[in-house]
């Protein structure tokens, strides 16, 4: 469900951010319980450096703006560089911001989300495998822009979460399908993006 379907203007400004290179990247496995992502597969050296060039590359975000970020470890490294870096206040955790389950496939070849991604074409409701279908993820996500705009006007605001979770938020904000997440343009790791409601 994509509960910014109705809006026809959002009254703060809204960026994110995908998490910078991980340990589970660099693994290439997956990691999307939170038992494993909690606490475990933070940032690597590599990604470090790129939260910190993304950062470096950019002029919208300034220490006025509102940290959201998932509460895995890696997205909240990334958080953490982002705040100490533009002085922020603080980072908000919303569990929302997670990444989407993948279910059977935790900790597996990350060559699964091949299999999922095409399924998702097919069918948005589709919990292949007991992973999160994406309109699951899409409803997740969009919720927390909903609270946002109930709380907060003419604000800045960064969200630092997950690949497929920021594909389906972005899929969102152009009122596409879920099913057609993966037709956007991609973020790559440590990526800053505005986005902008159709």
């Amino acid at each position: 469900m994509n509960h910014l379907i109705e809006y026809d203007k959002l009254s703060n400004r809204y960026f994110v951010m995908r998490h910078g290179n991980s340990q589970a990247n660099q693994q290439r496995i997956i990691v999307s319980h939170p038992q494993n992502g909690c606490d475990s597969y933070g940032l690597t050296g590599l990604g470090i450096r790129q939260v910190n060039k993304s950062l470096d590359q950019n002029n919208q975000l300034n220490a006025d703006v509102l940290l959201i970020s998932s509460d895995f470890k890696r997205a909240r490294e990334s958080a953490e560089i982002v705040r100490q870096r533009l002085g922020c206040k603080s980072t908000q955790l919303d569990h929302r911001l997670r990444e989407r389950s993948f279910g059977n496939l935790e900790l597996g070849d990350d060559s699964g989300y091949d299999d999922v991604w095409r399924e998702d074409a097919i069918d948005a409701d589709c919990e292949f495998d007991k992973v999160e279908s994406v309109n699951q993820v899409m409803s997740r996500v969009t919720a927390v822009i909903v609270e946002c705009e109930k709380n907060h006007s003419a604000s800045l605001i960064l969200l630092v979460s997950h690949g497929d979770a920021l594909q389906l938020l972005q899929t969102a904000f152009l009122k596409q399908p879920a099913s057609r997440h993966r037709d956007l343009r991609h973020l790559r790791t440590a990526e800053i993006r505005q986005l902008l409601l159709a």
